[in-house]
């Protein structure tokens, strides 16, 4: 890693246009987290739990930090969510992330957190796919689509043999734009006008449901077909709790972190284990072909310092860095 201090006006900032130059692949993606899971196992990676404020104005502050011995880097993410940023123009999710020389301490890069946050995001559910999802998974149902909805669709259309979405979200032209994205890739895309509409007989189904005013729950886990796998984004608020123990298995991303959450996402009894566990082979992902299964995460600092530490390698890399 570069020693040398770079003065405060020509820290590198690494944007989503010069992120997107560097061509990193979902299976790249996905691979750098299930290393750093496994280096966290290690003690070769250390992540801090999640830090979240909610000040009760429908803002929502959030903070993660983790450190890597491969690449030698400290990766802190700060991010904000506020709703009035529609009236603004802007968009509601905004983040950013720093990196440090874990060695020293010197400043590396500033990078994109909003691009970051959308791979990661869509990575956490692809490490916890290839083990729960089945490798035939041809249909995927979208509830919310809006980036981390499209985040997903590139992400899982790499992975499985998809011939097939459907979409339902609040918004028609984000659920437009999805299934443009999808027909774009030769995928049948189907909008649809309700959530059980969309969810019933997909193999794969992802809920991005935002947050930020807290969502009314209205999907039934009892709609899910046999041998499905559904990727929680969103806390499990949008999931109707007492139709929870329809999944056969629940993965969470983080036991540790969820032990000191106040509110836990999904109830403690239905939980087999976490990613680490799942990634380190302590438990199976899908026991059986007819299994319904799903990941529930709130997202992990290691996700985040993988990404983030990756797209600085790639830009040292590409030269876009010293």
């Amino acid at each position: 890693m570069n020693n040398q201090s770079p003065a405060a006006e020509t820290l590198p900032y690494l944007s989503s246009t010069v992120l997107d130059r560097l061509a990193i692949s979902t299976p790249d993606v996905v691979d750098e987290i299930e290393r750093q899971i496994i280096g966290q196992r290690r003690g070769e990676v250390w992540c801090a739990p999640k830090a979240a404020v909610w000040p009760g104005d429908d803002r929502y502050f959030m903070a993660t930090l983790g450190v890597a011995s491969v690449p030698s880097v400290l990766a802190t993410k700060s991010l904000v969510v506020n709703p009035r940023n529609a009236a603004r123009g802007l968009a509601t999710i905004n983040s950013l992330i720093s990196l440090l020389d874990a060695e020293t301490g010197l400043p590396l890069a500033l990078v994109d957190g909003n691009w970051v946050t959308a791979k990661r995001t869509a990575g956490l559910s692809a490490v916890a796919a290839r083990r729960m999802a089945r490798h035939d998974a041809s249909s995927v149902a979208f509830i919310g689509c809006g980036v981390q909805a499209r985040g997903h669709l590139e992400a899982f259309a790499d992975l499985f043999p998809l011939r097939e979405i459907r979409a339902f979200g609040r918004g028609k032209s984000n659920r437009d734009a999805l299934c443009e994205m999808a027909r774009s890739r030769g995928l049948e895309a189907i909008p649809c006008d309700t959530a059980r509409e969309a969810v019933e007989g997909a193999d794969m189904v992802v809920t991005t449901v935002t947050l930020v005013p807290e969502p009314e729950p209205f999907l039934d886990a009892n709609w899910l077909k046999p041998g499905s796998f559904t990727a929680i984004t969103d806390l499990a608020l949008p999931w109707l709790p007492a139709t929870m123990p329809r999944f056969d298995r629940i993965v969470v991303d983080d036991l540790e972190q969820e032990k000191k959450m106040p509110k836990p996402m999904v109830d403690a009894a239905l939980v087999a284990g976490d990613l680490t566990g799942l990634v380190c082979g302590d438990f199976a992902g899908r026991q059986s072909p007819g299994e319904a299964t799903a990941f529930v995460f709130r997202g992990m600092a290691v996700g985040d310092l993988a990404v983030a530490a990756l797209a600085y390698v790639r830009a040292q890399a590409a030269g876009v860095v010293n």
